[in-house]
């Protein structure tokens, strides 16, 4: 689903935890009156514990924390940490935990990335509390002001108030949007999300601007196992003559299966004329995407849980500064890249084939199940 496109709004990019989380911890030690955050992954250990000690602060000083985690996601979030945060006034739930209530059930996760302080300021991205968003993991973030804030605010108080949604019974009421706040000039934003089964605006936005794309269209995203119908814009696409690029991780990789699995599509993407970059400095766990002046930068990946199953939520923004400071950021990565050509795919090694067939059918396998 989407809201509707607004004006006037400040949208600020954050590539890189040196850069996004001292501004989260910042904004949220000047909290006065409440703090929202919505998470998927979060596991004890130093980021947690920094996480944990900001929110104790700033409930102790009299600001509503409401924290919102993935019944899955969290699961490495100690039942000691989980009462640091309960005893000190944090209000905590947890979106549908594991259960054999409907095991179809428990493949939708909660996997927005979310931070609203004082219902003026949001935090979005592809962030969580685990150690390696410290330095093992490059990740992006955008900050972001205005009238688009209040959509965010709401977004959070669906899900905070789902009938999936277990634990802080008593929590009071959430916060209201705070209402119009305006930034000359601005830009246009909007907020965009997936709500789970099969239901996914996200995409469909996606698609819409692919097909529109006159100039660039360049994706980053760490799980690349799309669509048919994704694969086959990003083809036609190129095929137009449009520059179709994909930033997608290299050796470095939490998941390599899906690393491999997603391969299965390269030479047909290179035929099309698709140029495709893995990173290599490190796992790169960002997923945004600019095409001309629009950019889409959230938590939503570019697989099939995150396109037909999970809870995601990306931030929409239609401006040229924005759009060309992601460009150069895509420029940035592209230099630390190898670039995957139709040559050397056609030489890799029988090695490389095997597995990319076997992980592909697996893959394959699970997708008709689901």
């Amino acid at each position: 689903m989407t809201t509707a496109w607004r004006q006037h709004n400040r949208v600020d990019l954050l590539p890189e935890a040196d850069r996004f989380l001292p501004a989260l911890f910042e904004a949220v030690a000047e909290a006065r009156q409440s703090v929202l955050i919505e998470l998927y992954l979060m596991e004890s250990g130093e980021l947690a514990d920094r996480v944990i000690e900001a929110l104790v602060a700033a409930s102790q000083r009299g600001v509503a924390v409401y924290l919102l985690l993935d019944g899955f996601g969290a699961m490495g979030l100690s039942g000691q940490d989980r009462e640091r945060l309960i005893a000190s006034g944090v209000w905590l739930r947890d979106f549908n935990p594991l259960g054999w209530h409907s095991l179809g059930r428990n493949v939708s996760r909660d996997h927005r990335k979310l931070v609203v302080v004082d219902q003026r300021l949001a935090f979005t991205g592809g962030f969580g509390a685990v150690d390696e968003f410290l330095a093992a993991w490059f990740e992006v973030a955008v900050r972001v002001e205005g009238p688009v804030v209040d959509d965010w605010v709401a977004l959070f108080a669906q899900v905070w108030n789902s009938p999936l949604t277990r634990g802080a019974p008593q929590a009071p009421a959430l916060p209201s949007p705070s209402g119009e706040r305006r930034h000359d000039p601005g830009v246009r934003a909007r907020v965009i999300w997936g709500r789970g089964y099969r239901f996914q605006a996200i995409r469909h936005s996606l698609q819409e601007r692919i097909a529109r794309a006159e100039r660039r269209l360049w994706l980053c995203t760490p799980y690349f196992v799309p669509t048919l119908g994704l694969r086959l814009r990003l083809q036609r696409a190129a095929r137009k003559g449009r520059d179709v690029r994909l930033l997608l991780p290299g050796r470095d990789h939490d998941h390599p299966g899906i690393r491999y699995a997603g391969q299965r599509f390269y030479t047909r993407l290179l035929r099309a004329g698709v140029r495709i970059y893995e990173f290599q400095p490190s796992f790169i766990h960002a997923k945004f995407v600019v095409a001309d002046d629009w950019v889409s930068l959230g938590s939503c990946n570019f697989d099939h849980w995150s396109l037909q199953w999970n809870l995601e939520a990306n931030q929409e923004v239609e401006d040229a500064v924005l759009a060309d400071e992601v460009a150069a950021l895509f420029e940035r990565n592209f230099a630390a890249s190898r670039e995957i050509t139709r040559e050397s795919w056609a030489r890799r090694s029988w090695w490389a084939r095997i597995r990319t067939w076997l992980y592909g059918t697996l893959d394959g396998w699970l997708t008709r199940l689901r």
